[in-house]
């Protein structure tokens, strides 16, 4: 799970956005050629963590968490082979609530040229005016990502005995995931495999624990969220990101976290660390990473 952060903390560079429903492919691209021609399956799905809960156990500091909303806009979706142009690519982009139980579709790219293709990417960005919504995305929600440019939003409730903090997070960052791989039948893939009458269905994978880990490149990060409630200085009951920035990642004792930036740069507070965490939630098939840089 870590090795977003990982590779975030190496370099933010770029990010593509979202997902409709247009795909192209070509005969005479360098990915195809092995005869036939098969589909390849795009969905997404948010695990329990996001469905569910994010239970006291998994955190340092026993917090629990519970999405009412986990918001995610998905664009530009690739195929291709490594220094080849993509023989399939999503146009426009889609909108989806991750708490929605199970996967969810994505996009289709039938007639794909029968290969093994190395280089898969795709884009979490800000919502465009002519994102589709898909349930149970609202247009209420889709008002909300367009009022405020948002690619990732969370409505979002952290319990731990008798208190309870609130928290609506919107950011607005722009983030490519390339070159994924994850695990096919126990095996690691890079990609997808095409063959011959034959289908591929990745699944992009959104992990709603990333937001709470305490470093950005170690894989032994763990989750906290004590120094997110107390950010809480006037006791509302609310989080703001606007109040996260007042707390110095420097102030934090480091037997209460590392929270490390590796080479990142400009990461000084814990809104700054929680929107570069935003960046990491993206995964493929499951577990399976991707290289994950800043548009």
């Amino acid at each position: 799970m870590m090795n977003a952060m990982t590779n975030y903390a190496r370099g933010l560079c770029a990010a593509l956005l979202v997902a409709s429903l247009a795909a192209c492919s070509s005969d005479d691209d360098k990915g195809g050629g092995s005869g036939g021609k098969g589909t390849v399956t795009f969905t997404t799905f948010g695990e329990d963590y996001i469905e569910e809960q994010i239970p006291a156990e998994k955190f340092a500091d026993l917090w629990t968490i519970r999405y009412k909303k986990f918001l995610v806009v998905f664009r530009d979706i690739r195929v291709a082979r490594k220094g080849s142009a993509p023989v399939a690519q999503m146009a426009g982009s889609k909108l989806f609530d991750m708490t929605r139980p199970g996967q969810k579709f994505i996009v289709q790219f039938p007639n794909v040229p029968a290969n093994a293709y190395d280089h898969v990417s795709y884009e979490i960005g800000p919502i465009a005016e002519d994102t589709v919504i898909e349930g149970p995305a609202t247009d209420a929600d889709r008002a909300i990502m367009l009022a405020g440019g948002y690619s990732v939003y969370v409505d979002a409730e952290a319990t731990k005995g008798s208190v309870t903090k609130k928290y609506t997070w919107g950011f607005k960052t722009r983030t490519l995931y390339d070159e994924c791989k994850g695990s096919v039948a126990g095996k690691e893939v890079e990609g997808v495999n095409v063959t011959n009458g034959g289908s591929d269905a990745p699944d992009l994978t959104i992990h709603g624990d990333h937001l709470y880990y305490d470093d950005l490149q170690d894989k032994e990060a763990k989750l906290r969220f004590d120094h997110i409630a107390g950010a809480d200085k006037n006791n509302d009951g609310t989080v703001t990101l606007e109040e996260l920035s007042a707390v110095k990642l420097v102030d934090i004792p480091k037997t209460e976290g590392p929270y490390r930036t590796g080479s990142a740069a400009g990461i000084n507070d814990l809104a700054a660390f929680v929107t570069a965490l935003s960046r990491t939630v993206g995964h493929y098939r499951g577990e399976g990473e991707c290289f994950s840089k800043e548009r």
